[in-house]
């Protein structure tokens, strides 16, 4: 049966990699699930119908799937897509958002189009489908249902902590986890978790980075690979389930066999002046020595107060 049974799940860029190992995941965890992808290249170009691969896949180990062709950045076609799986199974329990492209250039030398292109599928394409699912499950809420509705979203590590020639892809993942943390608050009291997964493994868009391994598909690997893209979709399944109901608002980093709470902007060292405003001239020297921790208290300059 799975801890999945019975529930209603989309999964956004299903078609490849990461998404498709989640939608493989959750449908061997009992979950019918609407497998989208507008079925685009990695950068975005246009469009196919891949997903139908992830579906016959979940079909042919007896699971239940239909794929789902909305551009998850186009407001009223993520309306669609959260429709579809209502008027196809009767209800949605899960929404995982997953889809992403990239287009990576210096900071210096990126295009306007390539910084809009990523910002949009990436940050809008998690925003416009959490939207509907969260007008949705407001929906039942009012009506007096109750709801136990879940959100994963998905961010990188390079979102968490930076890369080079990826402004673009960094800045929407980034802005992914403050969607996530935002969203936990407002739909906490309608019965709603939004967790984000930071998964790892060789995909389409880490086969972009110059020197790193080719991707294979999720379910290509035979043996245990710290490359395969779907080791991260057990938690998500996981976080998608009825156990995880005490679960929101967190960020799971999870690489190969490891997994990682991220414990995000936390206060670090701390100073105060005693009421009185910092001053230019002489702030540098408190900084390096007390919050950055470069320049020995010993060879603190004099301040001045």
């Amino acid at each position: 049966m799975g801890i999945l049974a019975g529930k209603v799940a989309i999964v956004t860029g299903a078609a490849h990699g990461i998404g498709r190992g989640h939608a493989l995941e959750l449908a061997a965890q009992g979950a019918s699930v609407v497998v989208n992808d507008l079925g685009g290249s990695v950068d975005g170009d246009g469009s196919s119908r891949a997903a139908d691969l992830t579906v016959q896949i979940i079909r042919s180990r007896g699971g239940t799937a239909i794929a789902d062709f909305e551009d998850v950045a186009d407001f009223d076609g993520a309306g669609r897509m959260i429709a579809h799986a209502v008027e196809a199974f009767g209800r949605l329990d899960i929404l995982v958002n997953n889809a992403g492209i990239v287009r990576d250039a210096m900071v210096f030398n990126m295009a306007e189009a390539d910084w809009d292109a990523v910002i949009r599928v990436h940050l809008k394409g998690t925003f416009a489908p959490t939207h509907h699912a969260a007008r949705y499950w407001r929906e039942r809420s009012k009506a007096g249902e109750r709801v136990a509705g879940r959100i994963i979203n998905t961010t990188s590590g390079a979102g968490l902590s930076g890369n080079v020639g990826q402004a673009n892809y960094t800045a929407a993942k980034a802005g992914i986890v403050g969607l996530t943390l935002t969203c936990s608050l407002e739909l906490a009291r309608i019965g709603v978790t939004v967790n984000c997964i930071a998964p790892g493994g060789a995909t389409r868009i880490t086969s972009t980075v110059p020197g790193f391994v080719a991707a294979k598909e999720a379910d290509e690997y035979e043996e245990f690979d710290a490359l395969d893209p779907s080791m991260s979709s057990p938690i998500v399944a996981w976080l998608a389930s009825d156990e995880a109901s005490h679960v929101s608002g967190q960020v799971l980093r999870a690489v190969g066999e490891t997994l990682i709470l991220l414990e995000g902007w936390r206060y670090g060292p701390t100073v105060r002046n005693d009421a009185q405003r910092w001053s230019a001239e002489t702030i540098g020297s408190i900084i390096a020595t007390d919050i950055l921790h470069t320049r020995a208290p010993g060879l603190r300059a004099q301040i001045g107060t």
